[in-house]
């Protein structure tokens, strides 16, 4: 059943995910956008559905996905100063470098943040001047 413990459950999931993966500030970006994307899932999804983070790292990315069941695309939007919702697409931006929308198989989307990730190779010099790339630890 999905409630407001939901948000914190997709957050605890990615930082246990990703720990010691990330340089800190990094981990602490991944985590606001997945409360933030949580939260609009939350909120948009029809009752009785479910949303879902999955997380796919490579060498050089992180992306971050939420996919729920509701309709319409997000899209980024200056609150008003009495709006007691609406900025979290802009912290999405603001951290993330870059995201956007996707449909998916059945009802709703998934929307995506993708985070640079520092190289994730070491060079080395080996005898004769050849460079190695080896993957760091």
């Amino acid at each position: 059943m999905r409630h407001r413990q939901s948000v914190g459950r997709a957050r605890r999931f990615v930082r246990e995910a990703i720990a010691g993966r990330l340089p800190a500030d990094r981990t602490v970006d991944v985590a606001v956008c997945v409360s933030e994307l949580a939260t609009n899932a939350l909120r948009h999804t029809p009752p009785g559905r479910q949303f879902r983070v999955r997380l796919a790292v490579s060498v050089d990315k992180l992306r971050l996905e939420v996919h729920d069941a509701g309709e319409g695309k997000p899209q980024l939007r200056e609150p008003a100063e009495d709006d007691d919702h609406g900025p979290g697409l802009l912290l999405v931006a603001a951290l993330a470098d870059d995201w956007g929308t996707a449909p998916r198989d059945g009802a709703g989307k998934l929307v995506w943040a993708e985070f640079k990730l520092a190289a994730a190779r070491q060079e080395r010099e080996t005898p004769g001047g050849a460079a190695l790339h080896t993957p760091s630890s």
